[in-house]
């Protein structure tokens, strides 16, 4: 039953003819050589979305990114809203494991995707409105003239539980996992010959999107499972954590033709930039620094605190004791006024008592 249901949901993928993922590029190397080269990554990273943001080795498009307990949150809000990251830097065959918990909602789709410069693409994508199916696919050159590649596979609740999604590519095959276990494997032969089999570096990119949209074609918004109803958002893809790994080692990759081949590309040696920043120790707190200090340079910092410290308890003795004898100086003239005042209030009572000042008539 399970193998007929398979069947059925990828004869449908290949009628309706969904669009590709969000697939684009800047500078495609088969159209032109003035492309620039792809910083490698050149190593392996575990990004921790619970306890730290992408950083600078992602961009952010369509959207605004938020982090808390669960990781990194992309959230669709509004029409239009299509929150991505893709990292800054290339992967010449490699490894991405992501944990994820995919968005609700009819129409919405969660997606892993590595994405070429000449448009080789390699997909997951978890719909919305789909609680048992999880869905890989690929494209090469940006091949979309069939829609028969996609494969759905079975998977408990992906919108209520995090899953483990892992993409093993090397220019053998493409295996795609579960929770560690093998769900699919692609030969490079069985992609047309090659021809349709993703082979030149290529990049990562997260983000959830609506395929729902009525604005899109009536075949993608089936394909995704029905129109995207906004109101009854916000709908939330959730990334607990992301592991990259680069097969390939050097700074940077460059195409040495306009073949589109795994064999036409150029590794240039050195290490790579993006890996130096990975891998560079985080900032010391204050204690680390102190510890990290050796004796005699605590002992020069305890030195300069100290005399320090004298200084301001000299300079804050000297404040009081200015302080204490102008307070003197303004009690000593306050105390002269009130006897000033207090000798003339007596003369007054006495020259009162004495009759001593006359009445006018008019007053009477």
């Amino acid at each position: 039953m399970p193998s007929v249901l398979l069947f059925l949901l990828t004869l449908l993928t290949t009628l309706t003819a969904p669009v590709a993922a969000q697939t684009w590029t800047s500078c495609n190397p088969l159209n032109t050589t003035d492309c620039p080269t792809d910083p490698a990554l050149g190593t392996n990273h575990t990004y921790d979305f619970t306890t730290s943001s992408a950083g600078n080795t992602w961009n952010t498009t369509a959207g605004a990114i938020t982090y808390g307990r669960s990781g990194a949150e992309f959230t669709i809000n509004a029409r239009g809203d299509a929150p991505t990251i893709q990292s800054t830097y290339y992967l010449f065959f490699g490894e991405v494991e992501v944990w994820m918990k995919a968005a609700t909602g009819e129409g919405v789709v969660s997606s892993i995707v590595l994405e070429s410069d000449d448009l080789d693409e390699v997909d997951w994508e978890l719909l919305g409105g789909n609680t048992t199916h999880a869905e890989t696919n690929y494209f090469g050159k940006g091949n979309t003239t069939s829609y028969d590649r996609a494969v759905w596979h079975p998977i408990d609740k992906p919108q209520e539980t995090f899953h483990n999604y892992t993409t093993r590519w090397t220019k053998e095959q493409i295996e795609w996992f579960i929770d560690g276990a093998s769900v699919r494997t692609l030969k490079y032969e069985d992609a047309n010959g090659g021809k349709n089999f993703p082979q030149t570096p290529m990049n990562v990119r997260l983000g959830v999107w609506a395929a729902g949209d009525k604005a899109n074609n009536n075949y993608t918004v089936q394909w995704a499972g029905g129109e995207t109803d906004y109101d009854k958002g916000p709908y939330t893809m959730y990334v607990k954590s992301a592991r990259v790994t680069d097969f390939s080692s050097g700074s940077e990759y460059s195409y040495g033709d306009m073949t589109g081949s795994w064999q036409s590309i150029k590794i240039k040696a050195g290490n790579s930039t993006v890996a130096k920043e990975l891998n560079a120790p985080p900032a010391m707190t204050a204690s680390q620094r102190w510890n990290s200090m050796s004796s005699g340079a605590k002992i020069g910092v305890g030195s300069a605190v100290g005399v320090a410290s004298v200084a301001l308890v000299a300079l804050a003795a000297f404040y009081c004791v200015r302080q204490r004898k102008a307070g003197r100086r303004e009690r000593a003239v306050a105390d002269a006024d009130f006897e000033r005042e207090a000798r003339e209030m007596t003369a007054y009572r006495q020259q009162m008592a004495k009759g001593g000042f006359a009445v006018s008539s008019r007053e009477v």
